[in-house]
């Protein structure tokens, strides 16, 4: 990848979610200055990105709108694309589909044909390991079948397969990543870790879902990002990467771990109803992002300790 990209070339859609503002930040400290696109829904701030100002240019923009797309397109004409842009909770997607079917799907799509229409050099997009569906043993490799089982896989399955034919039958150099559960510093309170972490701080029941024994694999957000620039810098068009850890948990042990951290006691949970089609577990090979010289650095303990500790520096952001 030319040097030229550290310019004006490289534009993240979605920069000031989770996992966006968290790549955007990395960006920054590898000396990229890029252009950044969010509509700043409810998940989505500014606040994020508020150290690395300095190094961006910010869009507020939605991309299922092609006009808004158009002009932030014509004026930074970029070579690169990463895009984040999604409505990501499942909870909310059982409840009203429709905004993840508009963004996840939809989104894509306007912002792929733009892509292509100003010959963008590479499309990375960004997608989850929810499209496999749940695994009881093994791991899903990046030719596992995707079987989705909510709204929100479904419509994330629906984007990947867009992506896949837009690369056959346009051309469009794409390449897709889907990475497994990421926690950290900046996650909207609403996910499963910075929930736990908000009620046990303020000495609140916890909810957990059934007897808690789904599992998902856990990995630090930072280390996501890390592995997402390697893929922009390395990935070839038609590529699909996993991004997981290896450090699968059951929900139980994840809320136990964060209490214990805590030091607030385990009668804190409270066990709720189950989620409608709720996934029993996921867990991913990473062997072909491995192969390009990635490797998680942060262990689930000392990653959960580092997220705890931001929280409570950070106690506004779990008051949302």
């Amino acid at each position: 990848m030319s040097n030229k990209l550290r310019a004006k070339s490289l534009l993240v859609t979605g920069g000031a979610g989770f996992i966006g503002s968290a790549f955007v930040r990395y960006l920054a400290k590898k000396g990229y200055c890029p252009a950044v696109v969010d509509k700043l829904t409810y998940a989505g701030s500014l606040e994020k990105l508020s150290g690395v100002k300095d190094k961006i240019r910010f869009y507020k923009a939605d991309i299922c709108k092609a006009k808004e797309l158009e002009a932030v397109f014509t004026r930074e004409k970029p070579e690169v694309i990463v895009n984040f842009a999604a409505q990501t909770h499942v909870d909310r997607s059982i409840k009203n589909p429709r905004p993840f079917i508009e963004t996840n799907v939809l989104g894509t799509q306007v912002l792929a044909n733009i892509s292509l229409r100003y010959s963008v050099k590479k499309f990375i997009h960004i997608s989850t390991d929810e499209v496999y569906g749940e695994i009881k043993r093994g791991s899903f490799s990046e030719d596992s079948p995707l079987r989705a089982n909510s709204p929100y896989a479904a419509s994330k399955a629906a984007a990947d397969l867009f992506i896949q034919a837009a690369i056959r039958t346009y051309g469009l150099p794409a390449v897709i990543i889907r990475p497994c559960n990421n926690y950290g510093p900046w996650q909207y309170p609403e996910k499963l870790i910075p929930v736990v972490i908000k009620q046990a701080i303020s000495n609140k029941k916890v909810p957990v879902y059934g007897a808690g024994l789904n599992k998902r694999e856990w990995l630090y957000v930072e280390d996501c990002a890390v592995g997402i620039f390697l893929v922009m810098k390395k990935g070839k068009t038609g590529d699909i990467f996993n991004i997981g850890s290896g450090e699968n948990k059951a929900n139980i042990d994840t809320v136990k771990a964060i209490l214990s951290a805590l030091d607030k006691a385990h009668s804190l949970i409270a066990f709720v109803q189950d989620r409608p089609g709720h996934d029993f577990r996921y867990a991913l090979a990473s062997e072909r992002i491995k192969k390009l010289g990635w490797e998680p650095k942060t262990d689930f303990r000392s990653g959960i300790r580092k997220t705890i500790d931001w929280y409570q520096k950070n106690s506004a952001s779990l008051k949302k």
